[in-house]
């Protein structure tokens, strides 16, 4: 289906030249830039849906910018439509002189005979990969030319990073006072109470001098190190540091009470804040789909490749997963501030994948 967008969009493009020729005629004369920027957001639009380009639209550009890059296109139009005549023209003669040979009649006095048909086979297959590599070639010139007069200009890109440095500063701040809730909630609601209760027996031991109330001091003292244990876990994991991130997710896989496959590895280990933000994608995707998701099996893959980490979760559950939920909200709050993207794919009924992809840095 792309290569079919592909040959669609470059027919359409080859097509728009008479256009863009008329309405470049018209604007050289009447200085008329309207028709301009409407023809130049048209053709932007045909790149997006069809040649893969930029879904951005082309409100805001300067009619001259816009002439520019219609008068540029145009070479590159009649490129493609020459290119796709070739390949129209090849089709049909080989088709015809298929059916002729089929049909027992010669071709410009040639017999299909091995020697014949394997010249014919190689130089045909030649011709069509390069009559195809110039259409790739096309193509990404059309992409190139939208990029370049079209998108954002150099004062406009850098507003457009302020901007979303700006959100995410914010977004950062937030999602550090959640977690500080979180920890203080944690401490307060059950570390705390646990120890008003080694409080309360020890003190009631000493009244009684009852060696079972020691015991049970003892007991919850023991709980109340390990619930410490697994609020210092939740913070940062310092296996994640000493192993790695796959060993660390190892363990985590291990604990989870659902089944956990775990596959593929990175080939070097990335910056910490990077490796943070895969970890703790990966663990708050796990605790979803165990708690809420009602998952029978859980598939999580990382890899590492183009300069970047991409760690994924696919579990069996119900699906309907919130993006916008304090969980999933703060892991992308915190990837968006590492210049990465955080997907999430949960239809109700299911499955849910979330995906993260991250600059190795």
């Amino acid at each position: 289906m792309r290569g079919v967008r592909a040959v669609v969009g470059l027919a359409l493009g080859a097509g728009s030249v008479c256009a863009a020729l008329v309405v470049l005629a018209v604007w050289g004369v009447a200085r008329c830039g309207g028709p301009v920027v409407g023809v130049a957001a048209w053709e932007r639009r045909r790149v997006a849906v069809l040649l893969g380009g930029d879904a951005a639209g082309a409100d805001g550009v300067e009619p001259r910018r816009a002439a520019a890059y219609l008068w540029c296109r145009i070479p590159v139009g009649l490129l493609g439509g020459g290119a796709l005549c070739l390949l129209a023209a090849g089709g049909g003669t080989v088709s015809v002189g298929l059916w002729r040979w089929l049909t027992g009649h010669e071709v410009d006095g040639m017999r299909p005979t091995w020697p014949i048909v394997g010249y014919f086979l190689v130089v045909g297959l030649l011709l069509l990969f390069l009559d195809l590599a110039g259409l790739a070639a096309v193509a990404e010139w059309e992409r190139q030319l939208v990029r370049r007069f079209l998108g954002p200009d150099q004062l406009a890109r850098m507003r457009r990073r302020i901007d979303e440095l700006a959100a995410t500063r914010a977004g950062i701040v937030e999602a550090v006072d959640a977690e500080r809730r979180r920890i203080e909630r944690d401490l307060h609601d059950g570390l705390q109470q646990r120890l008003v209760v080694v409080a309360m027996l020890l003190g009631r031991a000493r009244r009684k001098d009852s060696a079972e109330l020691y015991w049970q001091a003892q007991a919850e003292a023991e709980q109340a190190v390990e619930e410490l244990r697994q609020v210092a876990w939740r913070v940062y994991p310092s296996s994640l540091d000493e192993l790695g991130l796959r060993e660390a997710l190892t363990q985590d896989a291990e604990h989870c009470p659902v089944p956990v496959r775990l596959s593929g590895d990175l080939v070097r280990r990335p910056a910490q804040a990077v490796e943070t933000a895969a970890y703790f994608t990966v663990r708050e995707a796990l605790t979803n789909a165990a708690k809420h998701a009602g998952a029978g099996r859980i598939d999580v893959e990382i890899g590492q490749e183009s300069g970047v980490v991409r760690v994924s979760v696919r579990d069996d559950g119900r699906g309907g997963a919130d993006p916008a939920g304090p969980g999933l909200a703060g892991l992308a709050r915190r990837i968006r501030a590492l210049d990465g993207r955080l997907t999430v794919e949960s239809p109700p009924g299911g499955p849910t994948q979330v995906v993260a992809e991250l600059p190795c840095g």
